[in-house]
């Protein structure tokens, strides 16, 4: 099996494969998703859900990855599993649309109660939910080593 090794957290870089092929190789969707440590059937649906995902197809339907197709799959993986976003999310950050503008509450009747607390910016919502995020796959990561012994 040919060692597979990723480049660190950065968006946008595709997996080094250390499998003695040229960089710019094609490669079979096993390699990909053996990569990004992700199934086969996920990649499959991801190609359904993001129309701009399009490998090679052989005869036999046989899928073949070239390099920008794996670079997209390792954005969609980021975006997906380690942003937090949704698919549809993924798929208009994607098509640069990025995150859909929320309609603008309705103004409220001034109340004659203390002044509410300032709303934390929404940048600062997204910010605190992925360490929360971060701290809870820290939480599952522990527990599953203690259920290994």
């Amino acid at each position: 099996m040919p060692a597979v090794d990723t480049v660190g957290s950065a968006p946008n870089l595709a997996p080094v494969f250390d499998d003695g092929k040229a960089p710019d190789a094609l490669r079979t969707i096993g390699e990909v998703a053996k990569a990004l440590g992700v199934k086969q059937h996920v990649l499959r649906y991801w190609e359904e859900q993001f129309p701009m995902l399009k490998p090679l197809t052989r005869a036999g339907g046989r899928r073949y990855y070239r390099p920008e197709d794996i670079a997209l799959v390792t954005r969609i993986d980021q975006l997906l599993h380690r942003e937090g976003y949704t698919i549809r999310g993924a798929r208009q950050a994607l098509s640069g649309k990025g995150a859909p503008k929320a309609a603008p509450a309705p103004a409220a009747a001034p109340q004659a109660a203390a002044p509410a607390a300032p709303m934390p910016a929404e940048d600062e919502i997204i910010a605190a939910i992925r360490i929360l995020r971060r701290h809870l796959e820290s939480v599952r990561g522990r527990l599953a080593g203690a259920l290994e012994d």
